[in-house]
């Protein structure tokens, strides 16, 4: 551990689930001056040693993460960040607001612009206990078909649309960097010349070392097994956009 008395200036992932924040953080941690470490709130994520930290206070832990961060030989570190997903911030209540005050905090909030194909990969990796797909797993098995209930939909589309909100509401602009998983994964390389900017490092090339790919390929109406009804319940409302399907995709006779 480390305590800088020049501390490396702070910056925080943030999204809803399934939005690309892993692999988003996999490409940060190739600049040799970012360092991002994981999960901040998951007791799992291997990238803290000190199992008990959720035992300590909001405060407490954001100066773990942003002043006495696990340190790495290899890096010269100017930007030090985390990230976090936004059920997360439903198990500590007080941490969102405690996060926004933090000095000089740089947010990347990272958006899918179907948040109905955010909670399918969700309930798929919660089924296949399948989180990552490595571009060493040729032969793995495709992600299963799954049933999302009508009442599930409508809270994790209402709960994607008012963390948008609130991460827009407490974040100034100048401080706030929103980045779409779509385009993420189609220009990275133009995606982290953005944040290399917004951040304010030295630009620095991909490796093209591709690690972390996508686990899902296939299209909605082929991998939630209820898509029609769910289709039909939602057609008349503000999330009808997720179930519109491109008939020029679609196979004719």
């Amino acid at each position: 551990m480390t305590h800088s008395a020049l501390s490396p200036e702070p910056f925080a992932i943030l999204g809803m689930p399934r939005t690309g924040t892993h692999y988003l953080e996999a490409l940060l941690n190739e600049h040799p001056n970012v360092l991002s470490n994981g999960e901040l709130l998951n007791t799992y994520d291997t990238n803290w040693p000190d199992k008990d930290r959720l035992l300590r206070s909001d405060r407490e832990l954001l100066e773990l993460a942003y002043l006495r961060f696990p340190v790495r030989s290899d890096k010269k570190v100017t930007h030090v960040g985390c990230k976090i997903n936004e059920p997360q911030f439903q198990e500590r209540p007080g941490f969102f607001d405690e996060l926004s005050r933090w000095p000089e905090l740089k947010v990347i909030f990272l958006s899918r612009r179907n948040t109905l194909e955010s909670l399918r990969s969700l309930v798929q990796a919660r089924q296949s206990r399948q989180w990552l797909k490595f571009s060493s797993d040729d032969d793995a098995a495709p992600p299963p078909r799954v049933e999302l209930p009508i009442a599930s939909c409508e809270a994790y589309f209402k709960a994607a649309d008012d963390f948008h909100a609130r991460v827009e509401h407490s974040f100034a602009s100048a401080s706030l960097l929103e980045i779409e998983y779509e385009r993420l994964l189609r220009e990275p390389a133009a995606c982290l010349a953005t944040i290399w900017d917004f951040l304010g490092v030295p630009s620095h090339q991909l490796s093209g070392r591709a690690i972390l790919e996508r686990q899902e390929s296939r299209p909605l109406d082929e991998t939630v097994e209820n898509f029609d009804a769910l289709r039909r319940h939602f057609a008349d409302g503000p999330y009808a956009r997720f179930f519109e399907i491109d008939d020029a995709l679609v196979p004719k006779g």
